[in-house]
């Protein structure tokens, strides 16, 4: 064997054990444990009835007719400085972004003189069979969107009972007759101050944002 051969057969021993301690190096610095557990786990949310009644139960608020029995008008006038920007209280205010709210109590929706109302506020309304009784304009103000889906009323709500009920107990005291105030014994067993609107009576509302009815 010639000395060409030697040199041939050594340099093709040394590229063989270079590329295998290449591959012993590699595997030790780059070597991951395999995963206790292969892929993600989706966990899907824990729908309502899933949840039980326990967490719906929870989820009901206290009826408007008995808040009501302990609301502090006054204090909601200081609430009202939240809806002032879009609407007057005063009798013969004029029309804002929203409708002036003088006697809004049992006022048919859609109904005040001299403002122009979107398509789906009118057809909310149902031709005025719909008026702003109290669970109406609690359901409204605490959750403008869900009551009339659609609205452009950019205001969340007031989430706390009491907040409401004292806006609502300070806008029944500014009307020529304020309204009666419905009898907390006559609330029903539901544990609900949210009057559901009526199938059709999903609507959109064209109006600005602002926490009372724009009716």
């Amino acid at each position: 064997m010639n000395s060409y051969v030697n040199m041939g057969v050594g340099a093709l021993l040394g590229t063989v054990f270079v590329l295998m301690s290449v591959s012993i190096a590699s595997e030790g610095i780059f070597h991951s444990e395999a995963p206790e557990k292969e892929g993600f786990a989706i966990v899907a949310e824990e729908t309502a009835t899933e949840a039980g009644g326990a967490g719906a139960e929870e989820a009901q608020s206290e009826p408007i007719a008995a808040l009501l029995a302990k609301a502090d008008a006054s204090a909601g006038e200081a609430v009202f400085k939240k809806c002032a920007s879009c609407h007057t209280i005063e009798k013969g205010g004029a029309n804002k972004v929203g409708p002036n709210l003088w006697g809004v109590i049992n006022r048919p929706v859609a109904s005040h003189e001299g403002f122009s109302y979107s398509a789906g506020m009118q057809t909310f309304a149902e031709g005025g069979k719909v008026v702003w009784d109290y669970d109406h304009l609690s359901f409204f103000l605490e959750a403008p969107k869900k009551h009339v889906p659609g609205t452009a009323m950019g205001f969340a709500g007031l989430k706390k009972g009491d907040e409401r009920a004292n806006l609502i107990a300070w806008l029944r005291e500014q009307a020529d007759s304020p309204a009666p105030l419905p009898d907390p014994a006559a609330a029903g067993d539901s544990g609900s101050s949210e009057a559901k609107p009526a199938e059709g009576q999903t609507a959109q509302e064209g109006q600005a944002p602002a926490p009372a009815p724009a009716n």
